[in-house]
């Protein structure tokens, strides 16, 4: 009832915007999540190892940072909501064209492309969120917010399920392509953020974005190993995990699926719990309980055979995953100063996700040389080393919960 509660409390504007943002996430991480799960159909098609195939999701996450810059200063300077609607119209139009890749350098190319308009949205979505939102109940919004990423992963899971054996991987990114009729909602419905309004005079007048940004380079370095981190953390336990599924222990594509639906159902409900508990407890107390807890699901999250046992174990790591991710989007904002709040909180994510961006295929290479194509005590002790960073990064920070996020000037 809490749900409703934050919900009813909320202006049209307010919940409009929320939606918009949520839907804009969501539909992202569908896009993105498609290739995961179809890694073993193009390595079949394109008659490559799954470490190859997996450069196409290094590409993609290695592009994001030039999104989150280029689609960041935009929104800095024309507002964040034109800028979100062409962003959305960019990532699935890139999606059509993965579908019709008629070689492998090609999709490549497709999913780098897309990559630079997945990496935009996040920063964007985030500050038109949170600067049409009330303060109260942020950490709640926060976590909804943020497992707009689960829920992506959630709809692939399902689509995987149910239409990949009709339409093969082809068919999975024309399906992706979907997303850009979220743009009409955005335009008929979505204000811009009264923050960037109150502030578009000032900014007219003269541009702070660079001076801010070399002003708080300490923050900027800090929030780039966070992300590090938190990347690491998240596509660790989630890239490879329907490879390792379907290869290792021989699951068909229903099964997969109904697995990863249960485990996304995990995180969603994660992001959400502790997002709401960091307005308690604080943001660095709950994102380090988060990930600590995840360490103890290790065995049974990677170690189990049979499906009901994989998907527990799937539903509280990314319960707890998820958790510690749920907070990230208000404690950014947060810590965010107001000129570049649609840049620095998303470039300096994305540049953490470069850094991070070739762990799927370190882990498939890994698995290859080391374990015979085992996936599974790679995933534990990615587990075991970066959920320990996630903790001991977080804590070493501060947090400025509750700050005021109604002005960019």
């Amino acid at each position: 009832m809490e749900f409703v509660g934050h919900f009813r409390r909320l202006t049209a504007v307010q919940r409009n915007a929320f939606i918009a943002c949520f839907l804009g996430w969501s539909l992202d991480a569908f896009d993105f999540f498609i290739l995961v799960f179809c890694v073993s159909a193009l390595a079949d098609h394109f008659h490559m190892k799954t470490s190859e195939v997996l450069e196409a999701n290094f590409l993609t996450l290695a592009m994001r940072p030039v999104g989150a810059f280029i689609f960041g200063m935009f929104a800095d300077k024309f507002g964040r909501r034109p800028t979100l609607m062409i962003d959305i119209i960019a990532y699935s139009v890139f999606e059509l064209g993965s579908a019709f890749a008629p070689s492998f350098k090609i999709f490549l190319l497709m999913r780098a492309l897309f990559g630079i308009a997945m990496g935009g949205e996040w920063g964007v979505g985030a500050a038109l969120a949170f600067e049409t939102l009330p303060s109260e109940g942020r950490g709640f919004f926060s976590g909804l917010l943020q497992e707009g990423y689960a829920m992506g992963y959630l709809f692939a899971s399902v689509v995987y399920a149910v239409a990949f054996t009709y339409v093969g991987w082809r068919g999975m990114f024309v399906i992706g392509a979907l997303p850009a009729f979220l743009v009409i909602y955005i335009r008929t419905k979505v204000d811009e953020s009264p923050a960037w309004v109150q502030g578009k005079v000032s900014r007219e007048a003269e541009s702070h974005l660079g001076q801010d940004i070399l002003n708080n380079l300490p923050l900027f370095a800090f929030v780039v190993v966070l992300m590090f981190a938190f990347n690491s953390f998240s596509h660790g336990t989630q890239d490879v995990y329907p490879t390792f599924l379907k290869t290792n222990l021989r699951f068909t594509p229903q099964t997969v699926g109904s697995i990863a639906i249960v485990y996304n159902i995990g995180a969603l409900l994660g992001g959400i719990f502790f997002g709401t508990w960091s307005e308690k407890i604080g943001r660095r107390k709950a994102i380090v309980i988060a990930a600590l807890l995840a360490i103890p699901v290790i065995p049974l999250w990677a170690y189990s055979h049979t499906v009901l046992m994989l998907a527990l174990g799937g539903f509280l790591m990314q319960f707890m995953v998820q958790g510690a991710w749920g907070v990230i989007p208000a404690h950014l904002n947060e810590l965010s100063p107001p000129a570049v709040r649609g840049t620095l909180p998303g470039f300096a994510y994305q540049v953490g996700n470069l850094l991070s961006s070739r762990n799927s295929v370190i882990q498939a290479k890994v698995a290859e040389s080391r374990y015979a194509g085992n996936f599974a005590p790679v995933l534990a002790w990615t587990v075991l080393i970066i959920a320990s960073l996630v903790a001991i990064v977080t804590w070493s920070g501060r947090e400025r919960r509750g700050a005021d996020l109604s002005s960019t000037a």
